[in-house]
């Protein structure tokens, strides 16, 4: 399909997608002429597409491919049924999936850099992709959030190097392979294997089996760096033909001499026990610095020297929604953080105290994702939640969806955590509206309010800020 001229009509089916609405935007660069539909057209992607021309029909209608487009992109929130996909496939249409356009419209023959894993993927990639900018390299990339260096998460790069997030879930009802197998992957980071997305992986086994196909087809000339701090990880990279290259506790890269100071981190790489020599970054938290550790060691592999290196790392901005900073009012700073996974929880809460000592933290919690909203990990959110000082849980999200016997029972995940801490630090309440009221009446001056939600948890945010400004 890239042989379509520029100029040619490609429509995206649930466009307003953060993954597809970018896909839009960068066909768009490209040349193409673009529309989209979606049930549920809003802020902040309905804003993004319409700055930039791209016109999105509201549902899904047969008559939304008339006149008939050149291709059509299938969004992986679309099912079978769908009227319109149903007239795409009627219609012999021809249709790929987004992992697909990927591959086909960005990266093409050129060496791809694929960051995976089930923690970390975001911002590793957004890392990855500033570092090999900064370092002259004019990369591609294409990452499931915004890093705030670049300004959007994709980028078409003018180089023979593009970096990619390599998320693991299902491509599309046609495909219900991950992601990443469309990624053409030369060289890979695995940043940690956990279980997750309990909505399309049965156990621990069928995730570890997604991976597995991810570094089977690594090529011999390729690298795969992974964190030795993960023993599945570990256990799946011995069975690469490409070079295995290991970072963490242990394993060919280390960290040593690890520092935090006002937002910052000061490290030092070390390759099997030798020094390269201090490094500053504009990160936050020991999993953070592992991160980053896993881009300076692929970035070494590659053969970039390590002056070319540290200027992309002391410079890096983040990523929206990882530990952003929204806002503060009577000296109550509020963030906000992608965390929707028990692990991701814990190494936030312990990355904010440390970034914040001394400061009474809050982790406001909602069960959102597929996997939070089910018991599965009842007891590990409970004890990551227990590391804050105050928490509020809020109800899970869209609860018909899960369920009963499988859903998270909020009540007996805060019974669990005032268990575990001792006192009664946590309760549950329903609404944005309401948490906003209980904090401004409970909050005080020099408090750290982390907001944890993989979705827009009802612009929650803006609303804890307006009430304590009121």
């Amino acid at each position: 399909m890239n042989d379509l001229p520029p100029g040619g009509h490609i429509h995206l089916i649930a466009v307003c997608g953060v993954g597809m609405a970018s896909l839009a935007g960068l066909l768009q660069s490209r040349g193409y002429r673009i529309t989209g539909s979606d049930q549920n057209v809003y802020p902040p992607m309905s804003t993004y597409l319409a700055e930039i021309g791209i016109d999105v029909l509201t549902g899904y209608r047969a008559e939304h491919v008339t006149p008939r487009p050149d291709l059509v992109v299938i969004g992986n929130a679309v099912s079978r049924g769908n009227a319109e996909a149903e007239a795409v496939i009627s219609q012999n249409i021809p249709y790929i999936s987004f992992p697909q356009a990927l591959g086909e419209f960005l990266i093409g023959g050129r060496t791809s850099i694929v960051i995976a894993g089930t923690h970390g993927k975001t911002t590793t990639a957004a890392l990855a992709a500033w570092v090999l900018a900064s370092a002259g390299l004019d990369p591609g990339f294409f990452v499931g959030g915004v890093p705030l260096n670049f300004g959007s998460g994709w980028r078409p790069g003018g180089a023979s190097h593009v970096v990619l997030e390599g998320d693991e879930y299902d491509s599309a009802f046609f495909d219900k392979g991950p992601k990443f197998l469309h990624y053409r992957p030369t060289h890979a980071i695995l940043t940690s294997v956990e279980f997750d997305h309990a909505d399309i992986y049965r156990d621990l086994d069928h995730v570890k089996s997604a991976f597995a196909r991810l570094i089977e087809i690594l090529p011999a000339d390729g690298k795969l760096v992974v964190c030795s701090d993960y023993a599945d990880a570990i256990a799946l990279a011995k069975a690469a033909r490409s070079q295995a290259i290991t970072y963490g506790e242990r394993g060919d890269w280390t960290a040593s001499d690890i520092e935090f100071r006002q937002g910052r981190t000061f490290f030092t790489p070390c390759y099997q026990g030798q020094s390269e020599g201090p490094l500053e970054a504009r990160i936050i938290g020991r999993h953070n610095v592992k991160n980053a550790l896993s881009v300076y060691a692929m970035a070494r592999a590659l053969g970039i020297p390590r002056e070319k290196l540290l200027d992309g790392f002391r410079t890096f901005k983040g990523v929206k929604r990882r530990q952003e900073v929204r806002g503060e009012q009577r000296g109550v700073l509020v963030l906000d953080d992608f965390a929707h996974h028990p692990t991701a929880v814990r190494q936030t809460i312990d990355a904010v105290r440390s970034a914040y000592s001394g400061r009474r933290l809050w982790a406001i919690f909602e069960p959102r994702s597929n996997t939070s909203k089910r018991n599965v990990f009842e007891k590990e959110f409970a004890a990551a939640l227990a590391l804050a000082d105050r928490v509020i849980v809020a109800e899970v999200f869209q609860p018909e969806k899960i369920p009963p016997g499988e859903r998270l029972s909020v009540d007996r995940l805060v019974r669990e955590v005032n268990r575990l801490a001792g006192v009664e630090r946590a309760t549950m309440i329903a609404s944005a509206s309401d948490i906003a009221a209980h904090v401004a009446h409970n909050a005080r001056s020099g408090d750290v309010l982390l907001v944890m939600s993989n979705g827009a948890f009802d612009a929650v945010h803006e609303k804890i800020l307006g009430a304590l400004t009121a």
